[in-house]
């Protein structure tokens, strides 16, 4: 079944993007960067299940094992595999802009109308951003012409954290996805949306948010032995999202809002180009 579905496809690799706006029928590409078994996944299947409807068409095409922290990143010096779990759901050996790839160029006979990357366990704002697999897939999506949107669930552990980890995102997750659809798509944009890690209840809003930046030395170095002495060294997240601007998606989510920020794969560094000239080409 799967090499029909690529052989089929191969003639028309090169095809339009779905042009459908949002709503029944739609086909929808879930992908991310915890594995095709996260229970993340499961959430945005219900999530794309609900926005499609009962006539749309979902495909599943994920990395075989969590590729956390991934970015961007694409398997180019070495094959991928490939294994079909169920119609429409393959797992690839690459990463999820791998996996974007490879299912609009070569799995999926039509395009799809929207990719949805998530649902990540565990935030993606601020300069998380810059590292995310999550992020990295919707902006795979977004370069390939396709509208695209990260979903990510902050969590915590304590007596006042969710029994559901997905609380939010499983209770919220269609309606901001059906929001969002009717947001601006100017070229290239895609969203990333995160979910706070309170009970749905409790969820205050949703806020559209800038793209955050926190203290300095938001990852850290931490060193720990092995068994036999040899030294080692694990890279940690601080908790330091507060440090963020409060009007950023950062603080935000925090504080119980469901955070929207249009992002674009753009790294252009627009206000030192004057000052650049004027050093450089003289």
């Amino acid at each position: 079944m799967l090499r029909e579905a690529v052989d089929a496809n191969s003639a028309a690799r090169y095809a339009s993007p779905g042009t459908k706006r949002g709503g029944p029928g739609m086909r929808i590409l879930i992908t991310n960067d915890d594995g095709i078994n996260a229970p993340g996944l499961k959430v945005a299947e219900k999530i794309a299940a609900e926005i499609a409807g009962p006539d749309g068409e979902l495909w599943v095409v994920a990395p075989e094992f969590e590729v956390s922290a991934i970015s961007h990143a694409i398997t180019y010096n070495g094959p991928i595999r490939m294994s079909e779990h169920a119609p429409r759901r393959v797992a690839l050996s690459g990463t999820p802009a791998d996996c974007v790839i490879v299912a609009l160029g070569r799995l999926m006979p039509q395009p799809p109308d929207l990719v949805i990357s998530g649902v990540n366990r565990g935030h993606n704002v601020a300069e998380d951003v810059v590292y995310s697999g999550t992020v990295g897939g919707a902006m795979e999506g977004a370069l390939q012409g396709v509208r695209s949107i990260a979903l990510s669930q902050f969590y915590r552990s304590g007596p006042d954290a969710p029994d559901d980890l997905f609380d939010a995102a499983r209770a919220c997750g269609a309606d901001i996805v059906r929001r969002v659809l009717t947001a601006p798509w100017p070229d290239d944009v895609f969203y990333n949306v995160n979910f706070p890690a309170v009970r749905s209840e409790l969820v205050k809003g949703v806020r559209v948010a800038p793209q955050g930046r926190r203290e300095a030395g938001v990852f850290e170095a931490v060193r720990q032995d092995s068994p036999n002495g040899k030294p080692l060294e694990w890279i940690r997240h601080r908790l330091v999202n507060l440090s963020a601007d409060p009007a950023s998606d950062a603080p935000l989510c925090v504080g119980g809002w469901v955070t929207v920020t249009p992002l674009r794969p753009d790294l252009n560094a627009g206000d030192a180009f004057e000052g650049a000239r004027a050093a450089v080409e003289r």
